[in-house]
């Protein structure tokens, strides 16, 4: 009888240890393909003093005009991430955004979800876009900023091929969704510094909030750079 029982006490406490070591695997942190590459990606950039407004641009033309304005007066450069579907439906605006001096990047050319895309889908949708771009802006595109944050490896491996950096960012002003001027303006100044990636897109209230933004960054020392001077 008490053979028994010590074997049933060692059985449980065999079968306890399993448990608590599928319980640790589970636990672990997942290794997802983006991981792997975040090295490759940049959230943010190596400036001390420079901040770098994102604009992400697949709609909003007329807004697109009034950012310009605003940026020419303050004497602020940005940088603007262009989707390939809109930029050939508007392509005097992509090519006033080149002549008034500032940068455009490849946002991909349909808003494809680009972690759902395979290395050759992801080859043709940015490629498609720089092609496009390039020719209709007259600058060189090295920038690849994936529309809604979506890459993965093939994604990264894709652009580099292509001569991108990919970007992603380090303030969002989530602008598309919550149409506050009061929260633009909060989300893109608070705790702001040198190297900061700032979201936006162009909306109304991103218009209406970008001279206090602007206004905010000097003021406090921060000078409004492309990202590639950003980066460095």
């Amino acid at each position: 009888m008490k053979k028994h029982l010590h074997i049933a006490a060692l059985t449980n406490v065999f079968l306890a240890l399993i448990v608590i070591a599928v319980g640790a695997v589970c636990f672990l942190p997942a290794v997802s393909p983006a991981s792997e590459v975040d090295e490759r990606v940049h959230y943010r950039g190596t400036s001390e003093d420079g901040i770098s407004l994102m604009f992400n641009v697949y709609w909003g033309t007329e807004q697109v005009y009034e950012i310009l304005d605003i940026l020419d007066e303050y004497g602020a450069k940005a940088t603007f991430f262009l989707g390939g579907s809109w930029a050939d439906d508007n392509v005097a605006c992509v090519r006033e955004i080149a002549a008034r001096g500032q940068e455009i990047g490849s946002h991909g050319y349909f808003h494809r979800e680009h972690d759902k895309l395979d290395l050759q889908g992801n080859l043709e949708e940015i490629r498609t876009s720089v092609e496009f771009l390039s020719l209709a802006s007259g600058q060189q595109i090295g920038l690849f900023a994936p529309p809604s944050g979506a890459f993965n490896a093939d994604t990264v491996s894709a652009a580099e091929g292509l001569g991108l950096v990919t970007v992603m960012w380090s303030k969002d002003t989530v602008d598309w969704r919550d149409k506050n001027e009061e929260d633009c303006f909060r989300r893109a100044t608070h705790g702001a510094a040198g190297g900061d990636l700032v979201l936006m897109h162009p909306m109304e209230h991103t218009v209406k909030a970008l001279p206090r933004i602007l206004t905010y960054y000097k003021e406090n020392g921060l000078r409004a750079i492309t990202v590639s001077e950003n980066l460095g």
